[in-house]
């Protein structure tokens, strides 16, 4: 069955890529949010009341539960909290404050439970964005684990098999787009494995900077209703308790987080906002990734256009509207466009999100919102560059017809073998010989038979090919 799709969206991303994003819509969006800082505000809950010397009641295990279960918010629920800022709700007045919506949704679900005699230490001595900073992470580590890294690591599964089973396959390698030296598809796959996995690993290791300090980063309302508890140590057991919680957010189904992802990691020093940093170490890492990806969809178009690696024709798909014969690079070329999209998003949240005015100004709130849009066009884009890998196959036939048809690529083997032999410049020597002309292999076999030089080398000189010209590239492809 055709699945639906939004025909009045306004981004791709919520109508023709829709498919593409797997999990990724329960980590972003105006639910997700209220999830998130659900989540935040329950355990807060859960944990104060576990402090000793707070003098607030202990919670039995009924109640716990309660706190546990309250943040996985229905969709109804999501309303409701959306109702709470922009409307009111019974006998709650609109707050046009997001966050503090979520609180009053929070006390109002506790009143009709035993827990209504805490009521108020909900968001007790919080400012806004310690309940954010905190969602914000926890978004955007649910998120690379459950989607973004594991696409990245299929996609690292395919080079690697594409460079081991092309490790030995001749290409013609091109520096500044002219005839250089051979190298082997293998090889060249491998490169981009290398690159990508080293931004991965990284990825993986990240940390996720949160605070957990209040108004001005002092904790100036937690030491003044409880001056002898250790507020500092408080934060840094709580931000951190999420890195050992069971699975992702409460949006997650159970196994969600399919690959290790990043930490979160508390900043004891920041203003009334955590200061970002870390989210730009992160997007920068991203875009890396991206930038490789891109490069990578680039040079196979470039194989494809000169047709050393064929696409498959799929039955029914259309080429070209009025050249019948058309198989095009498309997927490649989709996800070139994406990651550009996507990148340019990247660049703008690492140059602003760590600038503020003063303490604290509110224009990260508005770029925040749209974490989603750039792991969602990166999401696309890594679907679509393993669609294009799994209709290319590189011919090997067609890349090895075309080296040998530039026996001049082993004009830097045979001058650098005369300079062991002592020769005096040999370099000049192979370039005059083959610097802007037409080289054939009977010519180069003439060159060679015209040197003197021993027999034993000039036999040597003569095993040189353009298709076993290739170095250590074939055990390099292999990993080794």
């Amino acid at each position: 069955m055709q699945a639906q799709r939004n025909m009045n969206a306004v981004s791709p991303l919520d109508g023709r890529y829709s498919g593409k994003l797997g999990s990724l819509g329960r980590a972003f969006g105006e639910g997700a949010l209220a999830r998130y800082r659900a989540q935040v505000e329950c355990r807060y809950l859960l944990k104060l009341c576990a402090t000793p010397g707070l003098r607030i009641r202990r919670l039995k295990p009924s109640e716990k539960a309660i706190l546990e279960k309250l943040p996985a918010l229905s969709d109804r629920d999501a309303l409701e909290v959306v109702a709470l800022e922009e409307t009111g709700s019974g006998r709650v007045p609109p707050t046009k404050h997001d966050v503090k919506a979520v609180e009053y949704f929070i006390k109002e679900k506790l009143r009709r439970t035993s827990l209504r005699d805490i009521t108020e230490f909900v968001h007790f001595a919080l400012t806004s964005e310690d309940v954010n900073n905190i969602s914000y992470a926890l978004m955007l580590r649910d998120a690379l684990t459950a989607e973004v890294i594991p696409a990245l690591e299929e996609i690292l599964a395919v080079l690697d098999a594409l460079a081991v089973r092309h490790a030995a396959a001749p290409l013609l390698a091109r520096t500044h787009g002219q005839p250089a030296v051979p190298t082997t598809f293998g090889k060249e796959f491998r490169v981009f494995h290398a690159r990508l996995g080293r931004q991965v690993e990284q990825l993986k290791a990240a940390r996720i900077c949160a605070k957990l300090n209040g108004a001005s980063g002092n904790y100036n309302a937690h030491a003044a209703a409880f001056p002898a508890a250790d507020w500092r140590k408080f934060s840094e057991e709580f931000i951190e308790s999420f890195n050992s919680a069971k699975g992702l957010g409460p949006h997650f189904g159970p196994g969600t987080g399919k690959s290790a992802g990043p930490a979160l990691e508390c900043n004891l020093f920041t203003t009334q906002i955590e200061p970002h940093d870390s989210y730009a170490e992160l997007f920068d890492n991203l875009r890396r990734a991206n930038t490789i990806l891109l490069a990578f969809c680039q040079d196979m178009w470039r194989y494809i256009s000169a047709g050393l690696v064929k696409q498959k024709a799929v039955a029914g798909e259309v080429g070209s509207s009025t050249m019948p014969q058309k198989v095009n690079p498309i997927h490649f070329e989709n996800a070139e466009g994406n990651l550009g999209l996507a990148n340019a998003l990247l660049g703008f949240f690492s140059s602003k999100l760590p600038v503020s005015r003063l303490q604290r100004d509110l224009s990260d709130s508005t770029v925040e919102r749209n974490f989603g849009a750039a792991l969602g066009h990166g999401l696309a884009a890594y679907g679509s560059v393993l669609t294009g890998l799994s209709r290319a196959a590189v011919d090997e036939a067609a890349a090895g017809a075309e080296l040998e048809r530039h026996p001049e690529v082993l004009a830097e083997g045979i001058q650098t073998i005369l300079r062991r032999e002592g020769e005096t410049g040999p370099y000049e020597l192979l370039g005059k010989f083959t610097r802007g002309r037409e080289v054939t292999a009977a010519g180069l076999a003439e060159f060679i038979d015209g040197l003197k030089l021993r027999p034993a080398v000039k036999a040597e000189l003569k095993r040189l090919t353009p298709l076993n010209y290739t170095g250590l590239s074939a055990e390099l492809a292999k990993g080794a």
